[in-house]
C-alpha cells in the first residue's frame, strides 16, 4: 500500500488534465527495446508514473470489485481510479467481465498494456477507459498515456462504501454527527450514510478514509471488536446451557415415569 504527497490532477468538473510532465501524454521516441513484459515488470515503474502523474494518491494492490480482482485501485481526492493491466504475455479473456466490474466500483479507469496490446486495445474497452502504455527502452520500463479517461458515470457509491471496513463506516457516522449503530448491520450503515449525506460530500470522505487507512489499527479494532461478541456469546450460551440442562433432566425424570406407567 503506497502513499504520496502533492496535489492531483483532477479538475473540479471530475476531467483529467496534465499541468506538468507533459511528456508523459506522448508516444516515446521509436527507440525502444522490443522485449515483452510481465505483470510484475509493469508494476513498480506504473507505481511510480502515477505518483508523478496525480501526486496525492494511495494505491491499493488486488482488491475484490465484483467477480473481478482488481490490479490497482488508486485513491485520490474525491475519486477511485481503476488499473487493469494486461501485460505482453496476457490475453484479452477476461476483459469483458473485468471491465463491468471495475466500472461498478471506480470512477475513472485505466488499461495499463504492453507495446504489443497497442493497436487493438481500444477495441476491447469501453469508449471511457484511459490506456497507459507500458514499453521497454534501454533506460528501463517506461509509460506514457495513449488515452485519457473520462468520467465513468455508473460508478456505484454503495459499492465504494462497501469498500470500507466497520471501524471506518464508523468514524464517517462519528463524523456526520450521526448515532453509532454498533448493534446494526453494515448493510444498514451503508444505506443511513447513503440517504443522509449528499454524494459528493460522501465521496469525499470514502477516499479520506482510504487515504487515511492504517491496517494495523483497523486490524486491532476488528480483534477487538471480535474477542467482545466471543466473550459475550459464551457468558450467554453458559446462561441458557445451564437452564437447558435443567430442563433435560427434567424430561428425563418424565420418561422414566412414563415408561413405568405404560409397562
Amino acid at each position: 500500500q503506497r502513499a504520496h504527497g502533492g496535489g492531483d490532477r483532477l479538475r473540479a468538473e471530475g476531467t483529467l488534465t496534465v499541468t506538468e510532465k507533459k511528456e508523459s501524454v506522448a508516444p516515446l521516441p521509436d527507440t525502444q527495446i522490443r522485449e515483452p513484459l510481465s505483470d510484475a515488470q509493469i508494476r513498480e515503474p506504473l507505481f511510480d508514473f502515477l505518483e508523478a502523474f496525480y501526486g496525492k494518491i494511495r494505491i491499493l494492490e488486488e482488491k475484490n470489485t465484483g467477480a473481478s480482482r482488481a490490479d490497482v485501485i488508486g485513491v485520490v481526492d474525491g475519486f477511485l481510479l481503476g488499473f487493469e493491466i494486461k501485460s505482453d504475455r496476457d490475453s484479452y479473456a477476461r476483459l469483458k467481465t473485468q471491465t463491468a466490474d471495475y466500472d461498478a466500483l471506480c470512477d475513472y479507469n485505466y488499461l495499463v498494456i504492453g507495446h504489443s496490446h497497442l493497436l487493438h486495445a481500444h477495441e476491447h474497452i469501453p469508449g471511457h477507459w484511459g490506456i497507459i502504455v507500458a514499453q521497454q527502452t534501454e533506460d528501463g520500463v517506461q509509460l506514457y498515456i495513449d488515452q485519457l479517461p473520462a468520467r465513468n458515470t455508473g460508478a456505484s457509491l454503495y459499492n465504494q462504501l462497501a469498500f470500507l471496513w466497520r471501524p471506518e463506516l464508523e468514524m464517517l457516522l462519528g463524523k456526520n454527527g450521526f448515532h453509532l449503530y454498533r448493534g446494526k448491520s453494515k448493510e444498514f450503515v451503508r444505506l443511513y450514510l447513503l440517504e443522509k449525506v449528499d454524494e459528493e460530500t460522501l465521496k469525499r470522505q470514502i477516499t479520506d478514509a482510504l487515504f487515511e487507512r492504517d491496517y494495523a489499527q483497523l486490524l486491532g479494532e476488528i480483534d477487538a471488536v471480535r474477542r467482545e461478541r466471543r466473550a459475550a456469546r459464551s457468558l450467554r450460551a453458559a446462561a441458557s446451557g445451564g437452564r437447558k440442562k435443567t430442563g433435560t433432566k427434567r424430561r428425563k425424570r418424565l420418561g422414566r415415569s412414563t415408561h413405568k406407567k405404560g409397562c
